[in-house]
């Protein structure tokens, strides 16, 4: 034991400690925001692929529905550019790049949850495609927005850490460049934990929120 604490690994890990706050939180941020600007970008796209097809609220142009699908196969491909990223704060364009095609989708899935009887109900007293969208859909289907949110979360952290590799800062540039370029284990299981920890604290805040929305368990409590 006395060996390993004067090892170079344990001292390389000491010098490194002092910059571990930071690096958790410019993962933290870089997370919240990605997924923040993901979500103002896949939630109305998202709205469109439920209301904009055949027999949808508003259905628009076969043509338009078409380019909504097409751009959310296409434009994944583009988080290869996170080659050129370097840095938290410039890691955030692409990874929101990366990130806003799944969200839409993940969007889409939970407005296809909500009972066509409560959107037909809407219909038959007058609602316009806005009222329904923003009165019916979103709210009825805020758990599940809420609970893919934390999905989106979850797995932005993750393109995020792997930034690292490429230039991204954060607990993924401690895991890469301190960690496993220099064959510290120390640092590698440290930085990994922390990205657990993140995970958990998401995935807790998401779960709560989602429960709070959902009016099934609060008549319950009720």
């Amino acid at each position: 034991m006395a060996e390993f604490f004067a090892s170079k690994d344990w001292q390389t890990f000491l010098d490194v400690l002092p910059s571990i706050p930071a690096e958790t939180w410019d993962t933290f941020y870089s997370t919240v925001v990605s997924t923040l600007f993901a979500l103002v970008i896949g939630l109305p796209l998202g709205v469109l692929l439920v209301t904009g097809e055949p027999g949808g609220v508003r259905p628009l142009p076969r043509w338009v529905m078409r380019l909504l699908n097409g751009m959310i196969i296409v434009i994944p491909l583009s988080r290869l550019i996170v080659g050129t990223s370097i840095g938290t704060v410039a890691s955030i364009v692409p990874l929101v790049i990366a990130s806003f095609p799944f969200v839409s989708r993940l969007v889409e899935t939970s407005i296809r949850e909500v009972d066509s009887g409560v959107v037909e109900a809407a219909q038959s007293m007058g609602a316009t495609p806005l009222q329904i969208i923003t009165k019916v859909l979103i709210p009825e289907s805020m758990p599940s927005l809420i609970a893919n949110a934390t999905i989106a979360a979850t797995t932005i952290l993750g393109y995020g850490a792997m930034a690292g590799v490429i230039g991204g800062g954060g607990l993924g540039k401690v895991a890469i460049n301190y960690g496993y370029y220099r064959y510290n284990l120390v640092l590698e299981i440290f930085a990994t934990a922390l990205l657990v920890v993140l995970v958990q604290v998401l995935q807790s805040i998401g779960t709560r929120l989602a429960t709070r929305c959902d009016k099934r368990v609060q008549k319950i409590k009720g």
